[in-house]
């Protein structure tokens, strides 16, 4: 997400609860108190929403840096030994020790 779309989403949500505190002021009783409420519990969960994708793609990019920071590349990574298979024991009593 670019900085100049973080602006305009932050700032739509802001706009959001703005209107909804004018509609409450300029506009009659019942109407304007349920524009209000509307639009500024839109506006809200909008900034809310936002502030946990912002948290949540911080939290994606460090990953990506650990994981290309921290990942061997394919000719520095060991190979896993072959470890000898122990026999299979089916109908056979169990050797402890």
């Amino acid at each position: 997400m670019s900085k100049r779309a973080r602006i305009a989403t932050f700032g739509c949500a802001g706009l959001l609860v703005i209107l909804g505190v004018a509609c409450a002021v300029v506009i009659g009783r019942g109407t304007g108190e349920v524009l209000a409420l509307v639009l500024i519990g839109l506006g809200f969960v909008a900034g809310t929403s936002l502030v946990f994708l912002e948290v949540g793609l911080t939290e994606d990019r460090e990953r990506a840096r650990e994981l290309a920071h921290s990942a061997p590349r394919r000719s520095e990574r060991r190979r896993v030994r072959d470890r000898p298979r122990l026999d299979r024991m089916r109908g056979k009593p169990r050797r402890l020790g």
